[in-house]
């Protein structure tokens, strides 16, 4: 196993220059960048406001390829990707997942895990490594799982015969949160959008001494978003990803899509917050933007009955390694 305490120093020039070309370097670089703030950024808790969005998300996804008489909790638990442990932490905290590991292709982002973990009260085993070449032997976990990591993994079908690889038989993987094709789309234009004209009217003179954002950190959030163009490698169709997972071996494969109203709202609110000066943003505003969300998700979860999957934000996969 890869040692997580060994984590990167501060990135030189040089190594971000490299990074362009190199997008292994790339990732870590960005994902350890990120490690400190990334609960911030993305609101990630571990409570029940979380809890209760990760046990939907990961029960959504998993009706959808689930065999009559399968059952949680599973006992061993591995999340790929792991970032800071918004996944596996809260299924466990759900009582969905006993044991856990986690793995990151980046230093930064297990430790911050496992410190996620430590304050929960818990501790889980960590391992550096990328998604296609898991440190662990075969058929050691009962559940795989992983939330917006195959979009930045180059070769996803490597990455799921390696994770059916460390499945036992009859073991599931369930992956959530990753971007459709067109709902990419729509979410950067909008975000774009959004971006352009807030920092636009809180620079017009009425404005600019209560609403706008230090210039400094603009310019942070601009190059946090062309170096996330860079590690940001796939966008999918529901259908060719189902279609990759079997090809990989899977069994009872199965989709999942959400967020469609709830995105075209969400991604203008997420952007105008990281546009604007956030003291002007209390309590109030938290409130209504998550309040919003929640509802505008409950219609999606209705439209998700009558729309096709491709048109959703997010889609998630799942399946099963296939019993001797």
């Amino acid at each position: 196993m890869s040692d997580p305490s060994a984590t990167s120093s501060a990135a030189t020039a040089e190594e971000v220059e490299r990074a362009w070309q190199d997008n292994t370097l790339a990732q870590v670089l960005y994902h350890d960048w990120e490690a400190g703030s990334y609960d911030e950024k993305w609101s990630i808790s571990f409570d029940e406001r979380c809890t209760s969005i990760v046990r939907d998300r990961f029960m959504r996804v998993l009706r959808s390829g689930l065999r009559p008489g399968e059952s949680a909790p599973y006992r061993r638990v591995l999340e790929i990707g792991a970032g800071t442990g918004f996944f596996s932490l809260n299924l466990r905290l759900a009582g969905l997942v006993e044991e856990v590991s986690v793995s990151d292709l980046s230093p930064g982002m297990v430790q911050a895990a496992q410190r996620n973990a430590e304050r929960l009260g818990f501790t889980v085993e960590g391992s550096v490594a990328a998604a296609e070449s898991l440190p662990y032997p075969d058929e050691c976990f009962d559940l795989v799982v992983g939330h917006a990591v195959l979009h930045h993994i180059p070769d996803v079908e490597a990455a799921l015969a390696e994770v059916l690889r460390v499945l036992a038989p009859g073991g599931r993987f369930v992956i959530a949160g990753e971007p459709t094709t067109i709902g990419n789309w729509y979410a950067r234009h909008l975000g774009r959008l959004t971006w352009e004209t807030a920092t636009r009217v809180t620079r017009l003179p009425p404005l600019r001494r209560r609403w706008a954002r230090e210039q400094e950190e603009l310019d942070e959030s601009s190059r946090a978003a062309a170096l996330e163009a860079v590690v940001d490698l796939h966008t999918f169709d529901p259908a060719d990803l189902a279609a990759t997972a079997r090809r990989a071996g899977a069994g009872d494969v199965g989709t999942a899509t959400e967020e469609l109203v709830s995105a075209f709202v969400g991604w203008p609110v997420r952007t105008f917050e990281y546009a604007v000066n956030p003291e002007r943003l209390g309590f109030g505003w938290a409130r209504f933007a998550y309040g919003t969300w929640v509802r505008l998700m409950k219609l999606d979860s209705a439209l998700a009955r009558v729309v096709p999957q491709r048109f959703f934000y997010n889609v998630g996969i799942t399946g099963t390694k296939p019993r001797r």
